[in-house]
């Protein structure tokens, strides 16, 4: 728990970094809105447990101490998670992983990992949220070998073929 404690510390320390207001209470309309430095720091812990956004939320409720750290009472609602990450451009996420990938350290070796997946059947409600029915998707990342740290990362959902991508992050 110590580690998990320190992970979601760091992932608030990185989120108030980047807000203009870091002040502002986590949750200032109680359930219903939260602050941008909240919205942040639970996507970039998401992001770091690995884990889906329902076993975020599971996993946030079950762990009071975790949610301290970022001032909450509650876990917010798996599908607010979701409307947070399509909230944030790409461009603002790839900038906060580099802040914390800095703090890694850097090897000077990299790797880069190209991997994906297709489904024949999208489930309606993501469908439904998003406004299009996700078929395939694509991710370039490029990881520090020795830090394990993720340096860059790209995904597509409308390429048919992303072979030059793996050059553009690594240029990055």
């Amino acid at each position: 728990m110590g580690s998990l404690r320190r992970l979601a510390m760091l992932c608030r320390d990185l989120a108030k970094q980047h807000v203009d207001d870091p002040d502002v209470p986590a949750a200032p309309d109680g359930a219903d809105g939260y602050a941008k430095w909240t919205q942040i720091a639970l996507i970039l812990f998401r992001v770091e447990l690995e884990k889906s956004l329902r076993e975020t939320e599971d996993y946030l409720d079950e762990m009071p101490g975790i949610l301290a750290v970022f001032d909450l009472d509650e876990a917010p609602h798996h599908s607010s998670v979701c409307r947070w990450e399509d909230e944030y451009r790409m461009r603002e996420l790839r900038r906060l992983l580099r802040a914390s990938a800095e703090q890694a350290g850097r090897s000077g070796e990299a790797a880069v990992d190209a991997s994906g997946f297709q489904r024949d059947q999208t489930s309606y409600h993501y469908r439904d949220r998003a406004n299009y029915s996700l078929q395939s998707m694509k991710t370039t990342i490029l990881i520090d070998v020795n830090s394990l740290a993720i340096k860059d990362v790209h995904f597509t959902t409308r390429k048919a073929w992303d072979g030059h991508i793996g050059m553009q992050v690594f240029r990055r």
